[in-house]
Formats: C-alpha cells, sequence, structure tokens
C-alpha cells in the first residue's frame, strides 16, 4: 500500500505556493519555501496525545536542524472537528510553555474549516488560515523577528489580508483545488 504522505505534502505545497505565497498572505513564507528550509511532517493520529508527542517532537527536532526553519506538522487523518483542533493547539502551546520552548518556537494554526472568533463561517477572510488538512505551524522566533524587523507596516498584514480575502470572495476560495 502507498503511503499518502507524499500526497499530502504535495497538497500542502501547493496550498502554500497559490494561497499563502501567491496571495501573499504571508510575505516571510517566499524564502523558506523556495529554498526548501521547511520540514512537513505527515502525522495520521487523530489522538491528542501522540499528536502532542510529535509535536514536541517536531520542536526538538527543530533544535538540532538550525538549517531548517520552520515545520508544518500535517494531521491528514485526524481533527476534521473544528473544535476537537482548537483544543490540540490550546494544548500544543501550553506544552510548549512547559517544555521550556516559549520564546523560542510560536504556534500558527491552519484548518480546512478555520473560523476567526467573532467571524461568521462564510466570511471570506476565514480562508487566510484555511488549509487543506489540519496542522500545526512552528516558526522559529528569532527568524520571525528578522523577518518582522524587514517588513515595512508589519501590523497591516492581517487587515490586508481580510481585505484581500473579502474582495476576491467565497466563491473564489470555494474552486481553489490544492
Amino acid at each position: 500500500m502507498e503511503s499518502i504522505d507524499p500526497i499530502v505534502i504535495e497538497r500542502t505545497k501547493n496550498w502554500i505556493r497559490d494561497v499563502v505565497i501567491g496571495l501573499n498572505f504571508c510575505p516571510f513564507a517566499r524564502k523558506p519555501f523556495k529554498e526548501e528550509l521547511i520540514l512537513y511532517k505527515v502525522d495520521s493520529t487523530s489522538a491528542n496525545a501522540v499528536a502532542l508527542e510529535s509535536f514536541i517532537n517536531t520542536c526538538h527536532f527543530l533544535e538540532d536542524n538550525a538549517t531548517t526553519e520552520t515545520a508544518l506538522l500535517i494531521f491528514p487523518n485526524g481533527f476534521s472537528d473544528f473544535e476537537d483542533y482548537l483544543n490540540l493547539t490550546d494544548l500544543a502551546e501550553k506544552l510548549l510553555k512547559a517544555q521550556g520552548f516559549e520564546g523560542v518556537y510560536q504556534v500558527a494554526s491552519f484548518h480546512p474549516d478555520y473560523i476567526f472568533a467573532g467571524s461568521d463561517e462564510h466570511d471570506p477572510a476565514n480562508y487566510t488560515n484555511r488549509s487543506p488538512y489540519p496542522m500545526l505551524h512552528l516558526l522559529r522566533e528569532d527568524l520571525l523577528e528578522i523577518a518582522i524587523d524587514k517588513h515595512a507596516n508589519v501590523d497591516d498584514i492581517p487587515n490586508q489580508n481580510i481585505a484581500k480575502a473579502q474582495l476576491l470572495g467565497l466563491a473564489y476560495f470555494k474552486k481553489m483545488k490544492f
């Protein structure tokens, strides 16, 4: 039986290329993507304990591999329920702190059904954080700070993303295939 990992990784890369970079939702993503400095780790679990173990192991991998700038922990078979995913994200952030990685790594969250707090589920702005699979994105805070320092108007990025997503509209995003 063929592993689904290459398919999951390819779809994730397509999403990064077409949405994250293509729509410029994250102006910092182009370099690590183009230079292949991203770890893509596929985890088939749907259990919090196993996912959190994989998450902390990814932190240790980054700690031991300075040339890997960032990591995406992708869950193609688990956490499809957005509330379950939010719970996993909260637990991951607590684990980050408990394991002494607070200030070293930051977690960004992406999910196929992402809905910002207080937002309507059909608001196109939710697509700024919608991905083909539930995933936790580990970012190195030191590299993030360097990128932020080089970028003018970093505080405007979320509002620009919301405006762009709303301008493109729901139909635009629903047509996208990864």
